[in-house]
């Protein structure tokens, strides 16, 4: 037996001498193959063509293997549009802006047995987040609001019942989130620069040489973000900081979110608020005040005076746009109440921020993170938060000024407009005789 083992012994070792250099020749011929295979390899992975070819096959593998999941209740107009998707030129971006796609999953996901350890969407999302298409991982980028939303409610809603279902299968996605955000930030703290206010401007500010490493005197280094610790498990001590850098990673990648995305954080933080109490809007101007436009107006728009023009029907069209929607897309709350500690409230605030000021946005887009900031205001009034309060009412006085300087462009517009014909005259033509 001995023998034995030392003839396989010597075998394998011959093999691997002669694999590694018996034959000068063979050994020759070997590293052609292996540098004309590493070109090749190397000209595929450089070739734009390819690249973009590979994307394509990976995006319409995931959007087939959505098709499975969804059940369709023998609709077969949403399978339908679900696989015509895959047949575009950008799949995944076809998928990130399919409204139908949107609401076939959060559907899914909405469901009360769903977000479990073995449900095969939430297995779905994680699967397509560690892709390497940047569109499939936005696409699972935009359903953060959504499964965030749906965990937290669900966690602080059924920590008293023993019997309440399995949420791992939400956790995974948002794991998954946290590790590549983990990752990522290399173990360094996010840190911001804030400039010293003693100074006239930010002009004023000497700055620093390039090839010095000291700290610039006349600024202060806040942290933004301590550094993240990696974490294989979602514990409670550990909830809000996980599900915060979620959301973070939803808001670095905003501006390519959609809009139904948007929307649908800011109806989850006003329902994680709590009730509309009369102290939401006790920074909005009042409907008696005749210097500031009134923001919340009635539907009947004939009331609305300004400037001296009265019962004006384009001002009164304008100011309806432009009136806050308290019920924004539909009318139930989603979620429930839940504590706000301020590792979820950072990330929360910068995302209503750029629904309420960027440009871009639609009118329902800035109603509704209107009515989740005026909200939270209220809860962090209720609450005694120093800084929620701070970041909340600086967002309501910014959107107040905003709104007054839209209806007091939009009527000034409506007032010198009033006896100018709608309707575009005809050119004249004239005939010159010779």
């Amino acid at each position: 037996m001995e023998d034995h083992q030392q003839l396989n012994h010597q075998s394998h070792a011959g093999v691997s001498l002669f694999n590694s250099s018996s034959d000068h020749t063979n050994n020759s011929s070997s590293s052609v193959s292996t540098a004309h295979n590493h070109r090749n390899h190397t000209h595929n992975h450089d070739d734009p063509m390819h690249s973009w070819w590979e994307s394509v096959s990976k995006a319409r593998s995931r959007i087939h293997s959505l098709v499975s999941l969804l059940p369709h209740h023998d609709d077969s107009s949403i399978s339908l549009a679900l696989s015509s998707l895959a047949d575009s030129d950008c799949p995944a971006r076809s998928l990130l802006e399919s409204s139908e796609a949107y609401c076939a999953i959060s559907a899914s996901l909405s469901s009360p047995l769903s977000g479990s350890g073995d449900d095969p969407l939430c297995q779905w999302l994680y699967d397509t987040f560690q892709s390497s298409v940047p569109d499939l991982r936005l696409v699972v980028l935009s359903f953060v609001p959504l499964v965030a939303g749906l965990y937290l409610s669900r966690v602080h809603s059924f920590t008293i019942d023993a019997s309440a279902p399995s949420l791992a299968g939400f956790e995974v996605v948002l794991l998954a989130l946290y590790a590549s955000e983990t990752k990522s930030r290399a173990g360094k703290p996010l840190l911001i620069s804030i400039p010293d206010l003693s100074q006239p401007s930010l002009y004023h500010t000497p700055r620093q040489g390039a090839k010095s490493s000291l700290p610039n005197p006349s600024t202060a280094v806040g942290v933004l973000s301590p550094p993240l610790e990696p974490h294989l498990a979602v514990k409670s001590t550990k909830r809000s900081c996980i599900v915060g850098v979620a959301l973070d990673s939803f808001y670095k990648h905003i501006s390519q979110m959609p809009s139904w995305s948007k929307i649908e954080l800011c109806q989850f933080t006003a329902a994680w608020a709590g009730e509309n109490c009369a102290c939401a809007h006790s920074l909005d101007p009042s409907q008696d005040d005749d210097d500031i436009v009134p923001f919340f107006l009635e539907n009947n728009c004939d009331r609305v005076s300004y400037a001296g023009q009265h019962e004006i029907k384009n001002v009164a069209e304008e100011m309806a746009r432009l009136e806050i929607n308290e019920k924004p897309l539909n009318s139930d709350d989603k979620g429930a109440r839940i504590p706000l500690p301020w590792e979820i409230l950072q990330p929360v605030l910068r995302i209503l921020a750029h629904c309420l000021l960027a440009p871009l946005n639609s009118q329902v887009i800035r109603d509704a993170a209107a009515v989740a900031v005026r909200r939270l205001y209220a809860r962090a009034s209720h609450d005694l938060f120093p800084q929620a309060i701070l970041a909340t009412r600086s967002l309501i006085q910014i959107d107040n000024r905003g709104r007054a300087a839209a209806r007091a462009a939009s009527i000034a517009a409506a007032s010198s407009n009033t006896n100018t014909p709608t309707k575009a005259k005809k050119p004249e033509i004239l005939l010159v005789s010779k």
